[in-house]
């Protein structure tokens, strides 16, 4: 109860749930808020098993789900307009390309039609995106990343109306996802430290972005506080920082970049984000389950990096970086 009373605080909440995972936090929403064959809309790039759950799971209870473009705003309005759609799901931003929605327009958009709205804000944080502020009626984090921020448990959260984080609340009592309570404690901890921490991982994927994106052996570089990103100027009005993710891809192939990847000497290589450690991931070697056609089609290319960068001292991150990149 202490630790949903501060995430509400800090969400402008009026009940927050916290739960085991963050992947069990949107499932439960999902079955609690979408009615038997409702209609979910969601977008193309939302985490892969949210996805499948969406596919695989809910189909069984009637539910149809579409899956639009983050930037397909008509797409979006034609969708409310037409059919009965129970609610909106994205992430803002998306991992791995820092993809982002308009919190206010795709909010105004919905409620007009009744559909409700859910930003998974992992990314953002409490601290760099005032979600709920912006119209959203639900905020989920994976409070595994960057609100607990030290990669040593696992938690979600949902935060948002009393009447409906109690709806969630009542399922989640006879599912049984109970976040343990040295994971709150845990959570309580590194939430003391998080405005800290998010200001040197802001600092720090700002700079580390505009080096990256200057390299000749970068080609390209996904970080929504670079005028290059499509969504620049959104995550500007709606985000007063951008946090330490950065996807890239390196001017090569798959054994180029795992060259570079093991030419490293800071980060862990580990698929997490948001810790005090700097984690890398070379996301094609860990989705080698789904045919290289299609990772290709969804944007994973054999060189994409994604690089979630810590606290340590800027200046050595940056050394380390460009080392690395010296050797391929």
């Amino acid at each position: 109860m202490a630790l949903e009373e501060k995430i509400s605080v800090l969400e402008g909440a009026e009940s927050t749930l916290v739960m085991a995972s963050g992947m069990y936090a949107s499932n439960v929403m999902l079955l609690a808020l979408v009615p038997t064959n409702g209609h979910i809309v969601a977008t193309k790039d939302c985490y892969k098993e949210t996805r499948i759950f969406m596919e695989n799971f809910l189909t069984k209870l009637g539910i149809t789900v579409t899956f639009i473009d983050s930037d397909d705003i008509a797409g979006l309005q034609t969708l409310v307009n037409n059919h009965e759609v129970s609610l909106f799901f994205t992430e803002s931003p998306t991992n791995p390309f820092l993809r982002c929605v308009d919190i206010k327009l795709v909010s105004k958009i919905c409620h007009r039609r009744g559909t409700l709205v859910c930003i998974d804000a992992t990314i953002a944080t409490p601290i760099n995106q005032k979600t709920l502020a912006l119209g959203a009626d639900l905020v989920h984090h994976s409070a595994t990343k960057y609100i607990g921020g030290h990669n040593d448990f696992l938690a979600g959260s949902i935060s948002g109306s009393m009447e409906l984080v109690s709806k969630i609340r009542n399922l989640h009592k006879l599912l049984g996802g109970t976040l343990n309570p040295n994971a709150a404690y845990l959570l309580i901890r590194g939430m003391k430290t998080m405005h800290l921490r998010v200001r040197q991982q802001n600092s720090t994927g700002m700079k580390m972005a505009q080096v990256l994106e200057a390299h000749p052996k970068v080609s390209r570089v996904y970080y929504l506080g670079l005028p290059s990103h499509p969504e620049h100027l959104i995550a500007k009005r709606q985000m007063t920082g951008i946090g330490g993710l950065i996807s890239f891809e390196i001017d090569g192939d798959l054994k180029t970049t795992i060259k570079f990847i093991d030419a490293l000497k800071i980060p862990y290589l580990a698929a997490s984000f948001g810790g005090c450690e700097s984690l890398v991931d070379q996301l094609a070697t860990g989705i080698w389950d789904i045919p290289r056609e299609e990772r290709l089609k969804d944007g994973f290319q054999d060189n994409l990096v994604r690089f979630s960068f810590g606290i340590e001292d800027f200046e050595d991150i940056k050394a380390d970086v460009l080392q690395a990149l010296e050797t391929i």
